[in-house]
């Protein structure tokens, strides 16, 4: 049932069936029904229709926003897969067109790298693509699972605190903080040389959040050409479509710190 036709019968059906009784009470019930009589059956005829009309309406409603967030969340995980498929394709045909050059130089060991590399790029592309959100798992648990397999397959420690309730992100959220987890950690795996990586995400108040990821490795630094080494430039890009700050510092105590807030009411920190 479209919205289209729920408008129509909100407007007519109260009406009919009020104005109906009404016109039944006068031209035939008069002479059986007072004026106080009659007035008490259509307030109560007027509630009853109220509340059964109502609770079937926002039920209807209620089942269509599911629908429409159910396909929100469809499209947003889609548009993801397209995303790391384009990255996967392009990292391809540049590590391809680098190993073919040195194929014909004769620089075997560097021949050897870029097909290393390639491998890499593959495994860490089919890791992703299989470790996007299902459905029926919370955030808290697709984060929670992706990280025990990221630990396993990199062999660095993680160390997280997810302090988020089901429902405070929409689908698309949930998706550009998942990539942008997927991209600070793959930059650990493969540039800081860590031994222990802790990400934190936290929801301080209905409408303010923060994430948080850090690791124990050599740094990096943090000019413009390093920034698009790194993949940051792609962080960034989440973190402008999520509205919130970004802040990527060093460690004090070695290594890299990311820090992500934001504050729904407008208040960025």
């Amino acid at each position: 049932m479209t919205y289209r036709v729920l408008y129509w019968l909100t407007v007519l059906l109260p009406p009919i069936v009020i104005g109906g009784f009404e016109f039944v009470r006068h031209d035939f019930l008069l002479p059986y029904l007072s004026m106080e009589t009659g007035n008490v059956y259509i307030t109560i005829l007027t509630l009853l229709l109220s509340f059964l009309f109502a609770t079937w309406m926002f039920r209807k409603i209620d089942r269509m926003n599911a629908r429409i967030v159910e396909e929100q969340a469809r499209r947003a995980v889609y548009e993801e897969r397209e995303r790391l498929a384009r990255e996967l394709h392009d990292g391809i045909a540049q590590s391809l067109f680098f190993l073919n050059v040195k194929l014909k130089q004769g620089q075997l060991e560097d021949a050897r790298a870029a097909v290393s590399a390639i491998d890499n790029d593959v495994r860490h592309a089919i890791f992703n693509l299989r470790s996007l959100p299902e459905e029926g798992s919370s955030l808290t648990q697709r984060l929670e699972n992706w990280l025990a397999q990221w630990s396993a397959l990199s062999g660095v420690d993680v160390t997280h605190q997810i302090e988020v309730p089901d429902g405070f992100f929409s689908p698309a959220e949930e998706v550009q903080l998942f990539g942008i987890v997927q991209e600070t950690f793959a930059n650990i795996q493969k540039h800081a040389g860590a031994r222990h990586a802790w990400l934190t995400l936290k929801a301080l108040r209905a409408d303010n959040w923060c994430l948080s990821v850090e690791d124990d490795g050599i740094g990096i630094s943090l000019d413009e050409h390093e920034a698009k080494k790194y993949g940051l430039k792609m962080v960034r890009e989440r973190a402008k479509q999520l509205g919130s700050t970004i802040e990527i510092t060093q460690r004090t105590e070695g290594g890299t710190s990311i820090r992500l807030v934001f504050d729904r009411g407008g208040n960025k920190a």
